[in-house]
Parts: C-alpha cells; sequence; structure tokens
C-alpha cells in the first residue's frame, strides 16, 4: 500500500474555537519501520531438511525401506533359486531380482505422507506457513527433500538386493550380468519408483491431511485396486489396469515382468506415473494454497 500514515495535531485558534490546520508527522513505512524479510528458497529447503531428519518416523522408514527390499529380494532368491534352474515355476530369474519391491514401496507411501501429515497432526503447519507465506516453495521444498532421499535409498536398496540375490541364483547357474538388458535399468528404476510415489503420497497428504485415511487411499490405490482392475473385462478393463499408478510406474523397476499383467513398457508406464504423481502433487499445493492451515 502507498498510503503514508500520520499523525495530526489541531491547534486551536486564539479568540475563538475552530480548528486551524493541523501540524503533520509524516512516517514511511519503507524508511522508519523495519521491513519483514522473506526467506529465500535455499533457507526454505534447508527448514524442511532439518524436519524431514529430525521427524523419528523417517529413520523408520528408510530403515524398513531397505529391510524390505533388500531383505526380502534375498530371501527370495535363496527360496526360488533352484525352482527357477529347473524351469519349475515358469517364470524368468529376472522378474526376481527386484522382487522385494513390492514390500518396499509400502514404505515409500508412508513415508511420503507423513512428511506432510505429521506437521497436520502437531498443529506444525501453521508455524511452516506463516513463516514462509509463499505455500509453493514449501510443497517444492518437501518435494525435493523427499525424492531426493527416496532415490538415493531405492537405488542403494535395489543394488544390495541384486548383490544378495544374484549371488544365489549365480550358484545354480541363473545369474544376471549387470550389462545384461534391463538390470541396470530396473536398479535404477527402482529408485525412479518409489520417488514416484513418495510424491504422489505427498499430493494426497495435503489433499487429505490425515495420516491414516492418506495411508489408506495411497495403499488402496497402488496395491488393491491396481492388482483387481486385472479382473476388468475386455480390452478396456486391460488399459485402466495398465493405467493404474502401481502398474504403470512398477514396469522401470523390473528387468522382466511375472506373467499374467499386461504393462505399458517401462518408460511409458513411468512417463504415465509421473504425470499421475504430478497432478496429485499440483492438486494437493492447490488445496494448500487455499484452504487454512
Amino acid at each position: 500500500m502507498s498510503a503514508t500514515p500520520t499523525v495530526s495535531t489541531a491547534a486551536a485558534r486564539p479568540g475563538n474555537g475552530s480548528s486551524s490546520a493541523a501540524d503533520v508527522v509524516r512516517l514511511d513505512p519503507n524508511r522508519h519501520v523495519p521491513g519483514v524479510r522473506q526467506p529465500g528458497f535455499a533457507q526454505v529447503l534447508n527448514a524442511e531438511w532439518v524436519k524431514f531428519w529430525t521427524v523419528r518416523s523417517t529413520r523408520w522408514s528408510l530403515g524398513l525401506l531397505f529391510l524390505l527390499g533388500a531383505g526380502l529380494t534375498t530371501l527370495i532368491c535363496w527360496a526360488v533359486a533352484a525352482d527357477l534352474a529347473a524351469g519349475d515355476t515358469g517364470e524368468s530369474p529376472a522378474s526376481f531380482i527386484t522382487w522385494g519391491l513390492l514390500f518396499s514401496q509400502l514404505t515409500a507411501i508412508a513415508l511420503g505422507t507423513l512428511v506432510v501429515t505429521s506437521e497436520y497432526g502437531t498443529g506444525m503447519i501453521r508455524a511452516t506457513v506463516t513463516a514462509v507465506p509463499r505455500r509453493g516453495r514449501v510443497v517444492a521444498a518437501k518435494a525435493l527433500v523427499l525424492t531426493g532421499v527416496l532415490f538415493v535409498a531405492g537405488v542403494v536398496t535395489a543394488f544390495v538386493g541384486y548383490l544378495g540375490g544374484n549371488w544365489f541364483l549365480d550358484r545354480e547357474g541363473v545369474g544376471l550380468a549387470l550389462s545384461d538388458d534391463g538390470v541396470l535399468r530396473a536398479l535404477f528404476g527402482n529408485g525412479l519408483y518409489l520417488t514416484g510415489l513418495g510424491v504422489l503420497a505427498l499430493g494426497a497428504g495435503f489433499l487429505i491431511r490425515n495420516t491414516g485415511a492418506a495411508l489408506t487411499v495411497g495403499i488402496a490405490l497402488v496395491l488393491i485396486v491396481g492388482n483387481l482392475a486385472y479382473a476388468l473385462p475386455g480390452t478396456w478393463g486391460e488399459w485402466v489396469a495398465k493405467l493404474m499408478p502401481g502398474n504403470a510406474g512398477g514396469a522401470v523397476a523390473q528387468v522382466v515382468p511375472f506373467t499374467g499383467g499386461a504393462v505399458l513398457a517401462p518408460w511409458t508406464g513411468f512417463a504415465v506415473f509421473a504425470a499421475e504423481a504430478l497432478a496429485v502433487l499440483a492438486a494437493g499445493y492447490l488445496v494448500l494454497r487455499r484452504r487454512d492451515a
């Protein structure tokens, strides 16, 4: 506002009761009143990084992500290596090299949800948006911190699971080399897929604002509805199943998909999945911007 606050004092003229012209004191708020400095994006990012690692659930979620992803991949490869070598499973050994992703994706959804809903649960979100009135910066900073951590955690988990599981496959003569077609793509794709799930869950957290409800919706959408969609009849049912977030995005993290479920090509599916996750995040941002915290 360009209006300048004034303080006036009217002095009565001697001899009559009328007021004279006021003496005016003019204060320029740009010169005399200290301004409030808006935090830059680097400061907001640093604040979100500190908050991310301060919450106890972060370490638990990342620990479970690694344990489920790498541990279960190693365990399942040990359990089925002999059957794979004998050809009794009807599946390719390459299908099992990122098998633990089926469970580690649950922790990625949980982590993405808690980054937002934990603040709503404690009321800290009000302090966040008061300190950073530009709410787009809050969303962008949370997304950047979450995606960076999930990508690194997902890739490390996938490589450790590959090394552990492939050791058992190699003993049976059905191991995979990193140079084999699709192996490196699937290992790095594991990080990309978990990153996308985190963005999807982050958007759902802003939309729903409740931990239990947001987790239920995220897990149901990715795992339950995605699998049930394969039961829909006809070609349209097949396409609905292909376009569900878990089915579309998960293809990039698999060397060879399991039989019985039609999926999009890896990079095509990931593009569809990324668009869906960003759409949910954009909706969450609009809700954050228009509703009171």
